[in-house]
């Protein structure tokens, strides 16, 4: 059985994930710990839980869930996975970071494996579905778990709201399309586990959500 434990980190509140199962293997999606403080909460859990990190993963390549990349990726000495449309994204963090007041964050490793639609992401005796969602990034991802029927959906579907799309890349048709045509049809019992913010359902998003009613 699959174990979810969230932190949310930095001044953007961005969700990180840990994921792992029954033989304590994890792995980690979008590392957004930005100081010593909240790099030390994470690191504190997995060493609590003797867990064995085997892979990073970003859903996307916006600042805020890639902050931690470079201390995750050291730390357990992870490789770093995520779509090939998001190297321009990645690469361009540098560039913006002051605007946010985050002085010198530490550049991301690069990454080492290109995951696309239909992938499959394995850690202990677990699989998750790679599901390609561009439309707030234009490499986004989601990972999907089709057992426990939840998915790890990073900035494209919130309780209530949708991904912005006024950053380079985003289009806010692309978004809906993604949403409509990978997530909902996932089924009304999915959870739907969000870059920022409470958990909702595929359910509760279908019927009330106002971008699509």
């Amino acid at each position: 059985m699959v174990q979810i434990k969230i932190f949310t980190f930095n001044p953007f509140y961005e969700n990180t994930y840990v994921l792992w199962d029954e033989t304590k293997e994890a792995i980690i999606i979008d590392p957004g710990c930005y100081d010593a403080e909240e790099k030390a909460e994470l690191r504190h859990f997995i060493e609590q839980e003797a867990l064995k990190p085997v892979q990073l993963i970003n859903t996307h390549a916006h600042i805020d869930h890639v902050l931690g990349n470079a201390f995750v990726a050291r730390t357990w000495s992870l490789a770093l996975s995520m779509h090939k449309a998001d190297l321009p994204t990645l690469h361009s963090l540098s560039n913006y970071a002051h605007l946010f007041g985050l002085n010198g964050p530490e550049p991301s490793p690069e990454p080492s494996l290109f995951l696309d639609e239909g992938d499959v992401v394995s850690f202990g005796n677990t699989e998750l579905e790679v599901l390609f969602v561009p439309g707030h990034a234009p490499g986004h991802i989601a990972l999907v778990h089709h057992e426990q029927r939840f998915t790890i959906a990073g900035d494209v579907l919130f309780k209530g709201s949708i991904g912005r799309v006024d950053l380079p890349g985003g289009s806010m048709e692309v978004l809906l399309k993604s949403i409509r045509e990978k997530l909902f049809p996932l089924g009304d019992d999915y959870i739907v586990f969000p870059g920022h913010g409470p958990s909702t359902s595929i359910r509760e998003e279908r019927l009330h959500n106002p971008f699509f009613q």
